[in-house]
């Protein structure tokens, strides 16, 4: 019996949207800059989407608009903000339609050593016959620069300030030394590099102004509305298969309940402003509403007879909201009790998540 072909999880942007990269390719007017693939307007285009192209950043074009003109100008481009402001996902699209390549990547790790951002060795080669092209075993970055591509640099913040400054001579010279060889690897056009770092995460280390000065910062932030945060949720999962446009309306009504929850316990107070709380650490970002609406659907359509609802979308969220002290669930329950228990048309989901807290919350 043949081996059934298994699927991969998930393809790189350039793979996935494949045929809107051409489609856009084939419509450019605008000027193409020196190892792009596409003009910066149709980058842009390709990012916010139009009738014919999927939309990838919900949010302000203007900032859109700004990191592309940075990338084009030549200047590095560092994407700041807190989880789930879609800082990777932007910059993996912005690869993509730059460079149509968006494999170059290194994340960042508080254990990294400075070969991880340059260059390493093969060290049966070197032992071999010493340091020669054929030991080299290049970084993301430094084939980046050989091939004309973006590179990106996950979590920049994480990197020890030390590793970080590795960045400097490649971002001011557009060139990398290897002494070991007596040479030194020059970017060509369509080279740059694009990073991303966490405001809130914890442990970070301070960029050093040096590199500051050779990145452009963008901080990228927050959904605006409640109606711009549930359509970023909405996009990031697809409809259950044979959904009828009843139950997809009241997948998207219990959906503004999730994302009003995640907006208030984040900021602190109600929507009105009327009751104030203490906020959980956790981040209760766009990214984790996803992911409780994908594993909330996932346990209804094994477990639920009924349509999605309260129940399924709090037993996904409880590990979601409670994740680091025992301050999260005494801001959970206050909020449960100061809040929804009294909110009109709520009393469902009042009940659900009541029924998820721990006896000793």
């Amino acid at each position: 019996m043949a081996k059934k072909q298994l699927k991969p999880l998930r393809l790189r942007a350039e793979i996935e949207t494949k045929k809107e990269l051409e489609q856009l390719k084939s419509s450019d007017k605008g000027t193409v800059p020196p190892g792009w693939k596409l003009s910066p307007g149709a980058v842009v285009e390709y990012i916010m989407g139009n009738d014919d192209i999927r939309t990838k950043y919900i949010g302000d074009r203007s900032k859109i608009e700004m990191a592309v003109a940075t990338l084009a100008s030549g200047r590095a481009l560092l994407l700041m903000g807190v989880p789930g402001t879609a800082k990777t996902v932007l910059a993996e699209h912005l690869s993509a339609a730059i460079s149509g390549d968006s494999s170059h990547i290194v994340q960042g790790t508080s254990g990294m050593y400075e070969e991880a951002l340059k260059y390493s060795w093969n060290y049966a080669e070197l032992l071999a016959r010493g340091p020669s092209q054929d030991a080299l075993v290049p970084s993301p970055i430094l084939k980046a620069m050989q091939e004309g591509k973006i590179a990106r640099i996950e979590e920049l913040t994480r990197i020890p300030s030390d590793v970080q400054d590795a960045l400097l001579m490649i971002l001011s010279e557009k060139s990398l030394p290897i002494p070991e060889l007596n040479t030194s690897v020059s970017a060509v056009e369509g080279f740059n590099l694009i990073a991303t770092a966490n405001e809130k995460d914890r442990g970070v280390n301070a960029l050093s102004a040096a590199l500051q000065r050779r990145l452009n910062t963008i901080h990228m932030p927050l959904p605006a509305t409640i109606d711009e945060e549930v359509n970023i949720v909405m996009s990031g999962i697809e409809a259950p298969s044979g959904s009828t446009a009843k139950n997809k309306k009241k997948m998207r009504r219990e959906v503004e309940h999730l994302v009003q929850i995640f907006r208030e316990l984040r900021s602190g107070q109600t929507e009105d402003g009327q009751t104030q709380f203490p906020s959980p650490q956790s981040t209760l970002s766009s990214a984790e509403a996803i992911s409780v609406l994908q594993s909330a659907l996932a346990y209804n359509a094994n477990f639920s007879k009924s349509a999605l609802g309260p129940r399924d979308l709090s037993l996904a969220m409880a590990g979601t909201v409670i994740k680091h002290t025992e301050r999260d669930k005494k801001s959970w329950h206050e909020y449960l009790e100061r809040v929804l228990k009294s909110r009109e048309g709520w009393e469902e989901w009042y009940k659900a998540c009541t029924d998820q807290m721990l006896p000793d919350a």
